[in-house]
């Protein structure tokens, strides 16, 4: 992770980076003095306002991104909307709602270039969300022309399987559904994943390799490839950064190095870093 306002890469890439190529997962967090973290948050970061993170895609030569609701901020999308708004040729973005979200605050997140919103599943930071909010937030996005992010761990993508299959709109995976890396390519969670990717509804971000394994993260590979194969189409790419719960420090260089062994071919890197994105986010 680099220092708040750093240009300069101490690594470079080892590719040709496409033109408008997307970083389709990552945050902005705060100031907290302008866009303070919600009170029920189960982390508090450091700050890394929208000025942070266009230098980061400076330093990578990234064109395009998809800005995130984290968890820490709620449903209290203003920080990732005045950082959508700051920039909305390049930006797009993927909110968390609730039923106290407005129709009009919908509208305004739509203007602003919100795509999709999010649900975790993650235990550690706060399990299943309300099942029956999950399906009013999916049915208000819907219209939208919305898709729904789903953030599961391993198993959870087993235990919401049918689930996904039922929902009637495009339903990204993230990180490509945190499996456990020991369990192998044959792993049930995996093959569940490898499985969901057989409906053209569904995509996944071959993303979170730094919360599978360590660098250099061959460990990550197989599983990468894998997606890659199943829905050359349908997959994503995405740095997390600033890698809310992380504490391992992770440079987003070596991230995106990654990208010509996940994809050795420079038509599949176009697909997954530009045309992919380009086609869900409308870019």
């Amino acid at each position: 992770m680099q220092a708040e306002g750093q240009d300069l890469a101490p690594s470079q890439a080892r590719f040709t980076v496409p033109p408008l190529a997307c970083d389709a997962h990552c945050h902005v967090f705060g100031p907290a003095d302008r866009f303070p973290y919600a009170p029920s948050r189960r982390y508090t970061p450091e700050d890394k306002p929208k000025e942070v993170l266009a230098a980061l895609h400076r330093r990578l030569g990234l064109g395009r991104a998809v800005i995130v609701q984290a968890s820490c901020h709620g449903t209290d999308n203003r920080a990732m909307v005045d950082a959508l708004r700051a920039d909305p040729a390049r930006y797009r973005g993927v909110a968390m709602i609730d039923d106290a979200t407005t129709d009009a605050e919908l509208r305004e997140m739509q203007e602003a270039g919100v795509r999709g919103i999010r649900f975790n599943f993650i235990k550690a930071l706060g399990g299943a969300p309300d099942m029956a909010l999950f399906h009013r937030a999916a049915d208000r996005a819907r219209p939208l022309g919305w898709h729904m992010v789903m953030q599961l761990q391993g198993d959870g993508v087993l235990e919401m399987a049918e689930v996904i299959r039922g929902l009637r709109m495009p339903v990204v995976i993230d990180h490509m559904g945190r499996v456990d890396p020991a369990l192998g390519v044959n792993g049930p969670a995996f093959l569940t994943l490898l499985d969901l990717l057989g409906d053209d509804r569904i995509w996944v971000k071959l993303s979170g390799a730094e919360r599978m394994t360590r660098s250099p993260f061959a460990e990550a590979l197989p599983f990468a490839r894998a997606l890659l194969r199943a829905a050359p189409d349908r997959v994503l790419w995405g740095t997390d950064f600033p890698h809310p719960n992380l504490t391992t420090p992770v440079d987003e260089m070596e991230l995106l190095n990654l990208v010509p062994d996940f994809a050795p071919e420079a038509a599949d890197r176009q697909r997954l870093l530009v045309d992919n994105p380009a086609t869900l986010y409308g870019f």
